[in-house]
């Protein structure tokens, strides 16, 4: 049984991800910023295991899952949890900047730095659910867009650097999802949201765990997934 290490498990993509593959029977590992999402999670997957460790203050994971029994396998890790904030360069504080970046970048970073023995011993699997935001920059997602450029780099450097340990390495980059994120998205863009023009999460949940089940003689680097026509 794969043991699969989650992020963002609470909405969206990450949830179709963590109910497809506790369904098919795998072992999955939530992480949940605090006890009470970690509590909603283990009612929502009987038999899950959680991690509390807010991704938001990555300078205290270590210390966090320090005082927690952490899963001694990983077979993938799966970054999927994002946070979103627009605006014009010229009015984004470095509070906003903090944010996304620790969110969306270090955390990330972070989490794979803590389990990375875990998966070389494994073989395993590293996935980063990036953005259309992380290959193209536009106008008022400078600070979401630099911390999803960052998520590249992220990725692009630890598939060189683990190759020979047997971890591959995926970055996924969705374009509009129907999510909560993009609900919010639109709020700020001031536009209406409706969920049937963008890409379901169930169908970005399909290329993760694609990605994951290919066989060990190939891997997927990158992949774009875009909204079709309907």
């Amino acid at each position: 049984m794969a043991t699969h290490l989650i992020t963002g498990a609470g909405s969206g993509i990450g949830a179709a991800v963590a109910r497809r593959l506790h369904e098919r029977g795998d072992d999955i590992v939530l992480v949940a910023r605090d006890a009470g999402r970690a509590k909603e999670f283990t009612a929502r997957f009987p038999g899950a295991r959680t991690l509390v460790a807010d991704l938001a203050a990555p300078d205290r994971i270590s210390w966090a899952l320090g005082h927690q029994t952490v899963p001694d396998r990983v077979d993938s890790l799966l970054h999927i949890a994002g946070i979103v904030d627009l605006g014009p360069v010229g009015e984004l504080t470095p509070k906003i900047w903090h944010q996304q970046l620790d969110v969306n970048l270090i955390a990330p970073a972070e989490l794979t730095r803590l389990f990375l023995l875990q998966l070389r011993a494994a073989r395993g699997h590293v996935v980063f659910v990036n953005s259309g935001a992380g290959l193209n920059a536009h106008a008022e997602w400078g600070a979401y867009a630099a911390s999803k450029h960052g998520l590249k780099a992220l990725a692009d450097s630890l598939r060189h650097e683990e190759h020979a340990a047997g971890v591959r390495v995926t970055s996924v980059y969705p374009g509009r999802t129907a999510s909560p994120m993009q609900a919010k998205v639109h709020a700020q863009e001031g536009k209406e949201f409706d969920p049937s023009r963008w890409i379901d999460p169930e169908s970005v949940a399909t290329m993760i765990i694609t990605a994951l089940d290919l066989p060990r003689d190939a891997e997927i680097n990158d992949v774009t997934v875009r909204p079709g026509r309907g």
